[in-house]
């Protein structure tokens, strides 16, 4: 080359990328390395945890992620800088951490997670400690969040109805009386938690017809007597609703409104998010309709709010309040008589919950809770809309506009319940990997005030200490056991226990999925009412000496998984015995006629089977459905007072067969919603017909769909007896027609 200066320049050029090319493994060596593993609150390993590592610097995208192996553990090779590290999975609360690399450094980050009790593969209620579903030796029914929102559904008994085990009954359409029957048991035979705080009135039951989702993430049902967890109420199972909990540092907004036929109209919003180590979540909404027919409105009022503190991932404040009031025109069984125009039924229903948790140590856990609830009834009828012409009927006319029927009366009343319990519950856990050991102490006053009892202050105080194993001996196998010693004021010192058990006969892949097997048994009591107890009148005393309605059941059943996965089949068989059933006895001669008192004297039995059916046919297309088969009996019934309850007839208002099928469409911009129920004859008791006891059985088809518009704007319908079936859940009580609602909401998820 003739140039000196070019072949200079060419050979320092040369020079430059042979150091380049030797410098980069250099380089690359000296990248960080972050490592370790994640293990549940018994120590063991976490697999497919997602881990998500961002740069602290404010680039907005990821730098890198990875998920944890089948041991737990996982490992990020990072350049050198600071790091806000992500860990989720769906069964497990999420955990945040921050950590600085240096240039060549080696770290080891080991993460404890906590199984998040807002998740549906977590179950809270069936156990003294949450666990995963497929630990849970009861059965149990989840009800996301998601299929809350896909649904619709305001209240719950709309929400209930379509669950495996449970019959709706609803004297009236908006605003009657809503009750639900448990796998066969009675009404009050469910007791009903908000956040840990039960709002079962002391011995009797909850009526649904002001309780509503909004700011619900999850509902569980539990289809088993759990008095050895619960206590009193528990006798056919238990029902949970969990409210949501901020957990996003941008807040989440949800705003919608809708109206529709019969002057309907409802709106409502709520907010959430958190603080640093606060988090927050807080609901309104508002409902009003005209009804379907004479004094046929109803109003519904809801405000909800679930607080927290968290001094660190194992010591945290927990805060819950939930509030529901309804006004509610009562119309009565129309089928049979005339409208009542002034009957009236207003209901408050208050809740809160103070939950403290927090850990000693890597294997103790502990809680105290302190509840209360307050729930008012107020029923009233000032002026008569009808009266009888019958002397025998002892109804005379009273108001001038009154209607002349033969026989039937409109009488005029006023009556109040009030009720208030407190408690105060404390538990302690050992967990470890396969031994988990729980005891527990709660302290609980009642208080109640009933406008036809005297005194007017009634008062009961009760405690209770319960115990909680569950134990592991191999990986495929959980054993549950526990019992509770419960002393109540009015009925002395019982002992319940439990015991169940879950298998993995089979864990696999492919078409033929993993098969579980679960056995279950626990006995349930119930409390007397307070009316039952504590009446003073001569006519219809009290009995002191009631002891508590009761329950033995026991359950087996079989879950499949089919498809990889995408269907799943669950089926139950259980069995009830129910008895000591309260009933209202007559005082032999010569005490006056229709005097009476309260006795323990009816026994009853269920039986039968609950079948699940869930399948994604395609990522857009999901199908899910069940049927129970409810075969109750009335074996032992002395007082009998109706046709309907003489032994060998199905207890009252239970359907034989029952069921749902649903189909859930997601695509493109809609989610559609279609679902289907059905119930068979069910027992019922009709006045004016002494000899008909069966209530025709009827098939319903509801219906919901939204639609995007753009981001976080939807467009909303929801139609419910989308065909307009006449039907009756109750004899007498004509069941909602067609009903439908037209609405926008948005929604914006907010985002950490």
């Amino acid at each position: 080359m003739k140039n000196p200066i070019a072949v200079f320049f060419l050979l320092f050029a040369f020079f430059l990328l042979s150091l380049n090319l030797q410098a980069s493994p250099q380089s690359q060596n000296s990248d960080a390395h972050l490592s370790g593993a994640l293990t549940d609150p018994s120590g063991a390993p976490v697999a497919n945890v997602e881990i998500v590592a961002q740069s602290e610097s404010g680039v907005a995208a990821a730098l890198a992620s990875t998920s944890t192996s089948a041991s737990g553990s996982y490992s990020l090779q990072l350049p050198a800088g600071s790091y806000r590290l992500r860990f989720t999975h769906s069964s497990f609360v999420a955990r945040d951490s921050t950590v600085t690399l240096s240039s060549g450094e080696s770290r080891v980050l080991n993460i404890r997670m906590e199984l998040e009790p807002l998740s549906a593969q977590v179950v809270v209620t069936a156990q003294s400690v949450p666990s995963s579903a497929q630990q849970t030796t009861a059965p149990t029914d989840i009800i996301s969040r998601e299929t809350i929102e896909n649904r619709q559904a305001p209240s719950l008994p709309e929400l209930l109805e379509f669950s495996p085990g449970i019959a709706i009954d609803r004297t009236g359409r908006f605003g009657g009386s809503a009750s639900i029957f448990l796998n066969g048991g009675n009404s009050d035979f469910t007791k009903v938690l908000v956040d840990g705080t039960p709002i079962n009135p002391p011995g009797s039951a909850v009526d649904f017809s002001s309780v509503t989702t909004e700011n619900i993430d999850k509902v569980e049902i539990v289809r088993g007597a759990e008095s050895a967890l619960y206590g009193s109420d528990a006798v056919s199972g238990v029902i949970q609703l969990f409210t949501h909990r901020g957990e996003t540092r941008v807040p989440a907004l949800n705003v919608y409104s809708e109206g529709g036929n019969f002057s309907s109209g409802r709106g409502g919003a709520d907010l959430s998010g958190l603080l640093d180590k606060f988090d927050y979540s807080a609901s309104a909404a508002y409902f009003q309709t005209d009804g379907q027919g004479p004094n046929d409105g109803f109003i519904n009022r809801s405000l909800s709010g679930n607080f927290g503190y968290s001094f660190s991932d194992t010591n945290q404040l927990h805060l819950s309040l939930r509030n529901n009031t309804s006004d509610a025109g009562i119309p009565g069984q129309t089928l049979f008589v005339p409208p009542s125009l002034y009957q009236g039924y207003a209901q408050h229903i208050f809740s809160a919950n103070g939950r403290w948790e927090f850990a000693t140590g890597s294997h103790w856990k502990h809680q105290i809770n302190g509840s209360e609830a307050y729930t008012r009834q107020h029923s009233f009828n000032p002026q008569q809309s009808y009266y009888a012409t019958d002397p025998n009927a002892f109804c005379p006319q009273t108001n001038p506009a009154a209607i002349p029927t033969a026989e039937f009366c409109d009488f005029t009343y006023d009556s109040l319940l009030s009720y208030n319990r407190a408690a105060v519950d404390a538990q302690s856990s050992y967990i470890s990997r396969k031994f988990l050991a729980t005891i527990g102490y709660q302290y609980e006053v009642e208080n109640g005030g009933v406008s036809f009892v005297n005194p007017g202050h009634l008062r009961r105080n009760n405690q209770a200490g319960y115990l909680d194993f569950r134990y592991t001996p191999v990986s495929r196998l959980t054993l549950d056991f526990g019992g509770r010693v419960e002393a109540n004021a009015s009925f002395g010192t019982r002992v319940v226990p439990r015991v169940g058990g879950s298998y993995a006969l089979h864990n696999g892949k492919g078409f033929f999925g993993d098969t579980r097997y679960r056995a279950f048994y626990g006995q349930g009591i119930k409390e007397p009412r307070f009316d039952q107890t504590f009446g003073t009148d001569p006519c219809f005393a009290g009995n002191p000496n009631l002891k508590p309605e009761a329950s033995k059941n026991w359950t087996t059943g079989i879950d499949q998984k089919l498809a990889n996965d995408r269907w799943e089949i669950s089926a139950d068989y259980f069995y009830y015995r129910y008895y000591d059933i309260v009933s209202f006895g007559y005082f032999p001669p010569p005490n006056p006629n229709f005097c009476g008192s309260y006795f323990n004297t009816d026994l009853a039995i269920a039986r039968g089977a609950n079948v699940t059916s869930q399948f994604r046919f395609r990522k857009w297309l999901f199908l899910n459905g069940n049927y129970t088969y409810d075969n109750s009996r009335v074996v032992k019934s002395p007082n009998a007072s109706d046709p309907s309850l003489v032994p060998g007839n199905h207890l009252i208002r239970r359907p034989v067969n029952s069921g749902s099928l649903g189909v859930n469409v997601s695509y493109a911009r809609v989610n559609w919603n279609f679902i289907g129920y059905f119930s068979g004859v069910r027992t019922d008791t009709n006045f004016v017909d002494p000899v008909q006891i069966n209530n025709p059985g009827y098939a319903r088809f509801d219906m919901a769909a939204s639609y995007r518009f753009t981001r976080g704007l939807f467009l909303t319908a929801r139609a419910i007896n989308l065909f307009d079936k006449q039907y009756q859940d109750a004899l007498g009580y004509p069941a909602l027609g067609r009903y439908f609602m037209l609405g926008m909401r948005y929604s914006f998820a907010g985002k950490n």
